[in-house]
């Protein structure tokens, strides 16, 4: 590995393209930068499974609960290829499965939240999935990490398939009208301003950037946000489902329709849009972690007191 006092060096040689191959190229703060990203996809996409896995059971037909199965198992493998890249790096995949409490999983607050229906399934696929795939398709085209870049072809390809899944269900499900879309309406209630969270700090509030600089990522947060809204509201205005964001024609750009980021209710699933709070205040409700979040590590890591479980690691 590269000594920290040529980290100046190795940025400006990835900012005239240089490609990260291995642990040589790197210095210890990318390695650090690369770990943290990394992890954050791995822990995302495998604690969608036990979400989605819930949900799957109030699915409408065998045919349909079976595409849910197939996407679960696609997270699951996208979970491992992130967790293998990270090997690679010298950190245990097996203390990445079983040797964390659950509330040291680094996946976005949504994925700790029940979904308890087949709307709140769909708007999952339609709302996070593209969430996922807005974040990592920046990644597949501009990371400095050859490794991952690469893997993340296969990754990609799968993501927009589920992301189709939603889409197409919500049309279906807004078309059905009555409680059918009355229970999607209530999924994209809760779930819009979630993810409108998920991209993070707005950019005039970062103070460190070095995803950027080191270009493990090639969008900042706020463009990210407006990549995922420029197709989610037209997504939700053709369903004839509200939500609290509109295309501003003099701004050319998506506004946000309320003071962000609110106060949420977790039990009731219900945002306070009359009540505003600090990003200090999101980031303690994120490391208190949701409601299911012990619920769906615990599915992942079975059981605790066994040759392989989370308690094993703990001690």
């Amino acid at each position: 590995m590269l000594p920290q006092d040529k980290d100046a060096e190795l940025r400006q040689k990835i900012a005239n393209g240089f490609i990260v191959e291995t642990e040589d190229d790197m210095t210890p703060g990318y390695k650090k930068a690369l770990e943290v990203i990394l992890t954050v996809q791995g822990d995302t996409e495998l604690v969608s499974a036990p979400a989605y896995y819930f949900a799957s059971k109030d699915a409408p037909t065998i045919n349909s609960r079976l595409a849910v199965y197939a996407i679960i198992q696609d997270e699951l493998g996208h979970a491992n290829i992130a967790y293998r890249l990270l090997e690679d790096l010298g950190v245990s995949k097996q203390w990445l499965m079983y040797g964390r409490l659950p509330h040291e999983f680094k996946h976005p607050y949504g994925f700790d939240q029940p979904l308890e229906n087949w709307a709140e399934m769909v708007v999952a696929n339609g709302f996070f999935d593209r969430a996922g795939i807005t974040l990592l398709a920046d990644v597949h085209k501009n990371c400095s990490y050859g490794p991952w870049q690469r893997a993340l072809t296969k990754v990609d390809r799968e993501e927009v398939l589920h992301l189709r899944h939603g889409e197409s269900w919500m049309k279906r499900l807004a078309k059905a009208g009555g409680a059918a879309k009355e229970a999607l309406q209530r999924a994209v209630d809760w779930m819009f301003p979630m993810t409108l969270e998920w991209f993070g700090l707005p950019d005039h509030l970062k103070k460190h950037q070095d995803q950027l600089d080191y270009k493990l990522k090639g969008l900042t947060n706020d463009q990210l946000r407006q990549v995922w809204m420029s197709s989610t509201v037209p997504l939700c205005e053709s369903c004839g489902l509200n939500v609290p964001a509109h295309y501003d024609e003099d701004k050319k750009e998506y506004v946000i329709d309320y003071e962000f980021p609110v106060q949420y209710d977790p039990q009731a699933k219900r945002w306070l849009f009359d009540e505003p709070i600090t990003w200090e205040q999101v980031f303690q409700r994120w490391k208190a972690r949701g409601p299911m979040n012990e619920t769906y590590i615990n599915m992942i890591q079975g059981d605790k007191t066994g040759t392989f479980g989370g308690l094993h690691w703990s001690v």
